[in-house]
């Protein structure tokens, strides 16, 4: 690692000074002119490649950093009123959570793809090559012959050595923020730069140790305008990467760039790119053990993806089986295919435990019936909620992205998918009304409705048999997680055969994104002991106040159920104190724990290593902490950056040894 590199970039943060303010009124102008939207990001992209000022540091080989903060929109509020009206709006109107195809542009150059664009993407390719231009005059003034050699060759034609496509795929991701595109994904990022890396190897071009200090400088240029990029909180930024892995010939892709990149983010101990490690049942243990000593450092990675679950889940979802096992990882853990995927994996939720609350209030209130009675309820609520959710989105319109649709083979996948949260509250709240309602008839219907409607005031006596003492997910208890199972296959079932109104299916998952959070302070006291607004464990893991005997159990319970058909993506999150990974013997331990959690059938997975005392600090001292780091749902981001809300949630997970 260079250190003055990492010492002014994310440290003293000096290039900030570089950056300047953009208030220029683009969308008034544009609506003024009536421009039709592809005309206006056009535009825009132009403006912006225009505006931007070329600046390097003296030692960095991987260039291009963000000089304008803002990104004026191309749409007035007036404008964005009236699209929402007439459709379906999604987040903020811009594409997201796609994975290009770089590997092909990194291989032909800008100008082999102009030469098939139409004008828009032609008019694009031009602004960016100009900008790249001005960046190889700057190094040319600055003596900085090598960046101007690789800057003579890319962007304009196919990159030839390992820095060469490094720079290009920096220009390509680059590009696509400044379109407006964000969470954007960095794909099989040790496959498609595998040739580069491997021819240069060979030729004795770098040592082991050169390639890595290159590589650690490509990986810093995630990290240059990433507070620029901001999705629900700093952090959320989508820069995911994917490492290892089946090949469409069956054999297994982990290789020396997949190792040097676990290295490299081991040394630099930044938020991104955020490392995604795609394993099997055949992965050998060496490789969980890498991925272990990842995790060690405590950026909440690398986020394990079974290949085993997750390409028969897609194949059985209507992806062509040459697609699905090229899968990749959107901004958090959907599932999504480079260069030809347009799905949307991220464009709703279904609350489990406000349903499962629902049908429990209207059962007991009616004299409780049988507890199959109450699970058909449950069934009919969760149906009723995917068809209102699937029946109101329609008309689904995006703002168009021409240099996206440059790197893409067209959009072959239209897919929509739903998260489910609150899953193991869900369970939990079923499995006690079951015991202490149905069969052992310890709590009356009135008593459990009381309690429900004055969130435990004054019944603590139940509050703590059913928050504590009552089944629940991830403790060792069958019924439990065989509740849990339930809910996800009526889950399955509620959308098995629904099109979207782009054409494609509707997948399930079980993930939760903010949702934890959101769903949980809308929703009052629930039968598991959860009071009003207190949050829900986070994505496919137990309630915060799960008494989890340990990491095993939990592992257990999170893979009974069949995940081939909640397919969507949503990991088990297993947290561990710090200083669980200090010696080689606990390090191989965790390994053989991740591999075993594949062996089960386990479709995600993702281990944070957390120390509840620095946090304790931080949240008091942030100016102390601003490196530290932890793992939200499906990203990393710095603790301190975080809203209190996020803060106390890490902090209230369960902290597991081995």
């Amino acid at each position: 690692m260079k250190r003055e590199l990492y010492q002014y970039y994310i440290i003293d943060r000096a290039h900030h000074a570089n950056r300047v303010e953009c208030r220029e009124p683009l969308a008034a102008s544009y609506a003024a002119l009536g421009l039709h939207a592809r005309e206006r990001m056009t535009r825009r992209f132009e403006f912006l490649c225009r505006a931007e000022t070329p600046h390097m540091h003296p030692s960095e080989q991987i260039v291009l950093v963000r000089t304008v903060k803002q990104q004026p929109d191309i749409f007035t509020a007036e404008e964005w009123e009236t699209l929402r009206r007439t459709h379906f709006i999604h987040e903020h109107g811009y594409v997201s959570n796609l994975s290009p195809d770089y590997g092909a542009a990194i291989q032909s150059g800008l100008l082999a793809v102009r030469a098939r664009a139409d004008g828009y993407g032609r008019r694009m390719i031009d602004a960016l090559i100009g900008l790249c231009d001005r960046y190889r005059a700057e190094a040319e003034r600055l003596g900085r012959d090598d960046v101007a050699a690789v800057l003579t060759q890319v962007p304009r034609y196919g990159a030839r050595n390992f820095r060469e496509a490094l720079q290009m795929f920096r220009i390509l991701h680059y590009a696509l923020w400044l379109e407006g595109d964000y969470h954007n994904t960095v794909g099989r990022f040790d496959q498609y730069l595998y040739p580069y890396f491997r021819r240069d190897m060979e030729a004795g071009v770098y040592t082991r140790e050169q390639a890595l200090e290159l590589l650690e400088d490509f990986f810093l240029s995630f990290n240059k305008d990433s507070d620029l990029y901001i999705g629900v909180q700093q952090g959320d930024n989508g820069q995911s990467m994917v490492l290892g892995g089946r090949l469409p010939d069956g054999s297994e892709g982990f290789n020396e760039l997949s190792e040097l990149c676990l290295l490299a983010s081991r040394n630099l101990g930044l938020i991104d790119p955020k490392i995604n490690l795609r394993v099997s049942a055949r992965t050998p243990l060496s490789i969980y053990e890498k991925g272990t000593e990842l995790t060690r450092v405590g950026l909440g990675f690398p986020q394990y993806s079974n290949d085993d679950v997750v390409i028969e889940g897609l194949t059985r979802l209507g992806y062509d089986y040459e697609d699905a096992v090229n899968y990749v990882v959107a901004a958090c853990w959907e599932f999504i295919i480079p260069g030809v995927g347009n799905d949307v994996a991220n464009i709703g939720a279904v609350n489990f435990p406000a349903l499962t609350d629902r049908a429990i209030r209207r059962c007991l209130t009616q004299g409780g019936g049988t507890f199959p009675e109450l699970l058909q309820a449950v069934q009919a609520e969760i149906r009723r909620e995917c068809d209102r959710i699937t029946g109101s989105i329609q008309d689904v319109w995006f703002v168009p992205s021409p240099f996206m649709d440059l790197l893409r083979d067209g959009k072959k996948y239209n897919n929509f998918g739903l998260h489910g949260s609150g899953i193991a509250c869900a369970a939990d709240a079923l499995a006690a009304v079951e015991r202490y309602v149905y069969q052992e008839k310890r709590v009356t219907p009135e008593r459990l409705l009381h309690a429900l409607d004055t969130d435990y005031a004054d019944d603590p006596e139940l509050l703590h048999l059913l928050r504590f003492e009552a089944p629940k997910m991830g403790t060792g208890n069958d019924r439990a997680d065989a509740l849990g199972g339930m809910l996800l296959d009526w889950f399955a079932d509620a959308l098995e055969g629904k099109r979207n109104c782009l054409g494609g299916v509707w997948r399930a998952g079980t993930g939760t994104a903010m949702y934890y959070l959101w769903h949980a302070r809308e929703l009052g006291a629930t039968a598991d002991g959860r009071r009003a607004g207190e949050p829900f464990g986070t994505n496919f893991s137990p309630s915060l106040f799960a008494q989890v005997p340990g990491p095993l159990t939990d592992v257990i319970s999170f893979t009974k159920q069949n995940l081939i058909r909640a397919i969507n993506g949503g990991p088990l999150t297993l947290e561990f104190a710090a200083g669980v990974f200090q010696n080689p013997e606990s390090i191989r331990k965790v390994a053989m724990l991740v591999r075993y959690f594949i062996q089960r059938g386990g479709h995600q997975l993702q281990l944070n290593a957390v120390n509840l005392e620095a946090m304790r600090e931080a949240q008091k001292h942030p100016e102390r902490y601003r490196q530290l780091v932890v793992r939200i749902w499906g990203w990393s981001a710095y603790f301190v950056e975080l809203d209190r809300d996020f803060q106390n949630h890490v902090m209230a997970r369960q902290e597991y040894t081995v």
